[in-house]
C-alpha cells in the first residue's frame, strides 16, 4: 500500500486525502492545529473545512509533520501558496529522499514571481523530475461528495506522473497526465484572478454575456503569458486551462468568484477577508502575476484591473468602465 502525506488540512487538502485513500493509499493528513488533527482522527470528519463529509478509515491526522512524512512515497503540498516557502523550509529536512512532491497550490509567489514548483525545487533541492503539479476543475466540496470530476497531473518525469495518476484514480476522480508543468501551473494561478473579475461583475449585477466575455478574454490572457514562458498552447484548451477557468469563474463554490462578488456588492477587501476563513489565492497572486507578465512584456488587462481593485482602491464600477473603454482591435 502506497504511503502518502498530505500537508495542509484545508478543504482541498482534506478532499485530496480522501481521494488518495479511496484509491487505495494509506494517508496521513497534517493539520497545523493539534485540536483539528485530533478531531479529524477521532471523528473521521474535518468539521472546520469540510463538514458533513465522512473520511475513509485509511485517513488519519496529526499535527506532527515528522509523523506525517515518515516513509511517505508521495508528499502532497496543500497550503496557501504565499505560505509555502516558510512552511517548506521547516519541513524540508523531514522529506523522504525520493518521495514525489505533488503541489495542489494555485498561485504565484509574491516578491519572486516564482511558480509553486519552482519554490519547491528551490527550498528542498529536489530535481524538477521529482516535482509534480495537479490542476483542473477541482472544486473541493463536489469532489468530496464524489461527484464525477477530472484533473491533470503534470510532471517532467512521465513515470512519476503515471504513478501519481494510479495513486489517485477513483470511480469519481479521473486524472490525466501532461508534461507541461508551466502551462498547468499558470492556468491554475491566473484563473483565480479572472474568477475575481467575474465575481466582481456578478456583484455589480451583470449577466452571462459579461461572464462569458471575461472568461474568453481571460483565457487569451492566460495563454499569452503561458506562451511567453514556454508553455504549450494546447494545455490552455484542456482541463488545467479552460476547464479550471470555467468552473472557478462560474461556481458559487469558488472562493475567488465569491470574494469578487462581495467586492462588486460594495464590501472592501478587508471586510471580505474578515468574513471567511478560506483563502482566495487570486487576491494576493494577482500582484505577482502582473509582475511576471510585465517582466515578459505580456499585456494582461484583466489582471491589471483586478490589481487596481484589490490593492489600489479602485471602485469596481470604474474597473468595468475602463475595461470596456480600451482601444478596439481585432481578436
Amino acid at each position: 500500500m502506497t504511503r502518502a502525506a498530505v500537508l495542509g488540512a484545508g478543504s482541498w487538502g482534506t478532499t485530496f486525502a480522501k481521494v488518495l485513500a479511496d484509491a487505495g493509499c494509506e494517508v496521513t493528513l497534517h493539520a497545523r492545529r493539534p485540536e483539528l488533527a485530533k478531531s479529524i482522527t477521532e471523528d473521521g470528519e474535518n468539521r472546520d473545512y469540510l463538514p458533513g463529509v465522512r473520511l475513509p478509515g485509511a485517513v488519519r491526522a496529526t499535527a506532527d509533520p515528522a509523523e506525517a512524512l515518515l516513509d511517505a512515497a508521495i508528499v502532497v503540498l496543500a497550503v496557501p501558496s504565499q505560505s509555502l516557502r516558510d512552511n517548506l523550509t521547516g519541513w524540508a529536512g523531514l522529506l523522504p529522499a525520493d518521495a514525489t512532491l505533488l503541489s495542489l497550490m494555485k498561485g504565484i509567489e509574491l516578491g519572486t514571481s516564482k511558480r509553486m514548483s519552482e519554490v519547491i525545487c528551490e527550498v528542498t533541492g529536489a530535481g524538477t523530475d521529482r516535482v509534480a503539479v495537479l490542476s483542473g476543475p477541482n472544486l473541493a466540496r463536489e469532489i468530496a461528495e464524489e461527484q464525477p470530476a477530472a484533473t491533470v497531473i503534470a510532471c517532467s518525469d512521465t513515470g512519476r506522473a503515471e504513478a501519481l495518476q494510479a495513486a489517485c484514480h477513483t470511480r469519481y476522480f479521473r486524472p490525466y497526465t501532461n508534461p507541461d508543468v508551466v502551462g498547468c501551473e499558470l492556468g491554475g494561478a491566473v484563473k483565480n484572478v479572472i474568477a475575481l473579475a467575474c465575481g466582481i461583475a456578478e456583484g455589480l449585477g451583470f449577466g452571462d454575456n459579461t461572464r462569458a466575455s471575461l472568461i474568453t478574454r481571460g483565457l487569451a490572457e492566460t495563454a499569452r503569458l503561458g506562451m511567453a514562458l514556454g508553455a504549450e498552447l494546447t494545455t490552455f484548451a484542456g482541463l488545467a486551462g479552460l476547464g479550471d477557468l470555467v468552473a472557478t469563474c462560474s461556481s458559487p463554490l469558488s472562493r475567488n468568484r465569491t470574494f469578487g462578488e462581495k467586492l462588486g456588492r460594495g464590501m472592501s477587501v478587508e471586510e471580505v477577508q474578515a468574513s471567511t476563513r478560506q483563502t482566495a489565492e487570486g487576491v494576493k497572486s494577482c500582484r505577482s502575476i502582473l509582475d511576471l507578465a510585465r517582466a515578459h512584456d505580456v499585456y494582461v488587462p484583466l489582471t491589471e484591473a483586478v490589481v487596481r481593485v484589490c490593492h489600489e482602491g479602485e471602485a469596481p464600477p470604474r474597473m468595468v468602465r475602463e475595461i470596456m473603454s480600451r482601444e478596439a482591435k481585432s481578436e
